[in-house]
């Protein structure tokens, strides 16, 4: 006689056997999946900027670790000045070319890829060559009659900065690289001078011989790693010294120069010498009354080991948005109105370059890409800042080309965008795919506004017969008189700052979808259209035609509060299918 237990075996077999056909489907599918870059795949990649499966499993594992720390307070919904120009550039070695052709044709290019920004440095040493105070250069024997020849070292900068101006781009000049008259014994050659008066007096001189010509001035460059504080251990507290009293110096040259600071390198190093960790750097220099001393902080934005949608924040290891650390500090200190310009950003393709490994010194030291992984890249390294980064303005890529291939048995070489191999035979330089990306990228590029507090005169607002006022209540002091606005939206609700002695409309297409009434004596803000997350454009224009001042235009992107109450329900989901299968098993297994 079988016994009831006997005979739900084979039942018991044929439940387990199901479910076990059900797992392995299940995992054949994940695998196919994340083989064909399916949906799994996908989500992964744009969360953790990780494209091999295995570093995807990881980076979500550590992904996870956000929801545990302190959210970082980067106050999106911020005035913030020096954020209102078009914000693409690249670094580039001008100083380092003699040919004007070469010069012609590196400017041509830039400009016909959509950069229209140049970090240049004017370096100290190329400058005030021959002692304090002679901005001359003996060290060449020009005419070979065995006696150095004194040139005017001011004159190559001053066909630079011509060559810039015709070319319609702009500088961001770095002050940096003292001359040997002006350090210590065995200071090291990118340690500060001895007596920090000469830097300031250098950077004044520049100031004052490019005033009106030149607004933009870097102070130094990565001041907290080795070797660019010389052979010293890094001193926020002395380069804070340094900015503050440039600052100065500049601002007494003329009021309108915007003061940058220097890059800060992210390192998570704390041995003080080969690098002092960036986040207790940066705090040091505000303890030490940096808030002061700079209108626009730096930093740089390597994507090293992943790529541009690595979401990803660890203080012990670094991504391409380390900066939203800085944002984070910038705001407890008071400086949420400030803007971080990235001075440097890139994606070492040394993978692919023509050297073997072991030729290459330092060979994985800025990470490690393709060509084609750091040209796909760029592009989205800029619409994440656009659409998540309100408070970031300018971004360099790091570099367009350097003078000669001499370079090539070290690894920062392969950044370049170009080959530099240009001759007079073959006029021009060969594009890498990244220069490619970029100038698809940027000559397709439609202005629009995302999340953020955007002054009036940014560049992406079309404005008709505006021109700048001094206006009280401002969040600057300036705001734009306009006859209409035009703008291209990207959020849950755009909102407009402005005042008017008459009713405005607002026009979406065909249709008019707000209509804000009038303010002639105080600020307003108010809701020109609000919905679902949305892309649109809106036209703004007074009732009878007359002007009115904007302030700002606000969008907000309020749908990440949907997130929690969608993260609840699918925890509840999985508790609750975990339930129902425990309570399956436990049956199935109940003597």
């Amino acid at each position: 006689m079988t016994t009831p237990q006997a005979a739900s075996q084979p039942i018991r077999r044929r439940v387990r056997l199901a479910l076990l056909a059900a797992l392995m489907a299940l995992a054949l599918l994940l695998l196919a999946d994340l083989r064909f870059r399916g949906l799994v795949w996908r989500f992964a990649w744009a969360n953790t900027g990780e494209a091999e499966p295995i570093a995807q499993l990881r980076g979500l594992v550590e992904l996870g670790g956000n929801l545990i720390r302190t959210p970082l307070d980067t106050r999106p919904i911020t005035p913030i000045q020096h954020v209102e120009s078009y914000p693409y550039g690249v670094n580039t070695f001008l100083q380092k070319e003699v040919e004007e052709p070469k010069l012609r044709v590196m400017l041509a290019m830039i400009r016909d890829a959509g950069l229209r920004w140049l970090r240049q440095e004017f370096p100290w040493e190329d400058l005030e060559v021959d002692g304090r105070g002679q901005f001359t250069d003996a060290r060449n024997d020009l005419d070979g009659d065995g006696q150095p020849d004194t040139i005017d070292a001011w004159a190559k900068y001053d066909r630079l900065v011509s060559l810039v101006e015709e070319h319609g781009l702009r500088l961001l000049v770095r002050l940096s690289n003292p001359p040997d008259w002006a350090q210590a014994a065995n200071a090291g050659n990118f340690a500060p001078p001895a007596d920090l008066q000469d830097f300031v007096n250098y950077a004044t001189a520049v100031a004052q011989r490019y005033k009106g010509r030149i607004r933009h001035y870097q102070i130094w460059n990565e001041p907290n790693i080795y070797p660019e504080w010389g052979e010293n251990f890094a001193d926020p507290v002395a380069y804070t010294d340094m900015l503050c009293r440039t600052y100065a110096a500049l601002k007494a040259v003329d009021p309108q120069i915007v003061v940058v600071s220097a890059a800060i390198a992210p390192t998570i190093s704390l041995d003080g010498f080969m690098g002092y960790q960036d986040l207790a750097y940066l705090q040091r220099m505000y303890d030490s009354g940096a808030a002061a001393c700079f209108d626009v902080m730096a930093a740089q934005a390597y994507g090293l080991f992943s790529g541009a949608l690595d979401r990803r924040m660890r203080l012990t290891s670094v991504t391409v948005a380390r900066h939203l650390y800085y944002r984070d500090l910038m705001v407890a200190n008071g400086d949420a109105h400030k803007p971080i310009w990235l001075s440097e950003a890139a994606w070492n393709p040394v993978l692919d370059a023509p050297l073997p490994r072991q030729q290459i010194a330092d060979f994985s030291r800025f990470g490690e890409a393709t060509l084609q992984e750091a040209a796909d890249n760029m592009p989205l390294l800029y619409e994440r800042a656009r659409r998540e980064w309100p408070w970031v303005g300018a971004i360099f890529y790091w570099f367009f080309t350097r003078p000669d291939p001499s370079e090539m048995g070290q690894s920062f070489f392969y950044f370049r965008m170009v080959e530099p191999d240009y001759q007079p035979y073959k006029p021009t330089f060969t594009a890498l795919p990244v220069y490619h990306a970029v100038r698809n990228y940027l000559t397709t590029l439609r202005p629009r506004l995302y999340q953020g507090v955007h002054q009036a005169e940014h560049w992406a607002i079309q404005r008709r017969a505006d021109r700048a006022l001094t206006v009280d209540g401002a969040a600057f002091g300036q705001a734009q008189q306009v006859d209409s606005l035009r703008l291209a939206y990207g959020g849950t609700s755009v909102w407009l700052r402005y005042q008017s002695d008459e009713p405005l409309d607002v026009w979406q297409g065909e249709q008019r979808v707000a209509q804000l009434p009038a303010s002639p004596e105080q600020w307003a803000l108010r809701s020109v259209w609000s919905g679902g997350w949305a892309e649109g454009e809106l036209d703004v224009q007074a009732q009878d035609g007359a002007s009115f001042i904007v302030d700002s235009v606000i969008v907000r992107d309020d749908s990440w509060q949907a997130w929690p109450a969608l993260l609840v329900l699918g925890v509840l989901m999985a508790l609750g299918l975990l339930e129902l299968a425990y309570a399956a098993w436990a049956r199935l297994n109940a003597p």
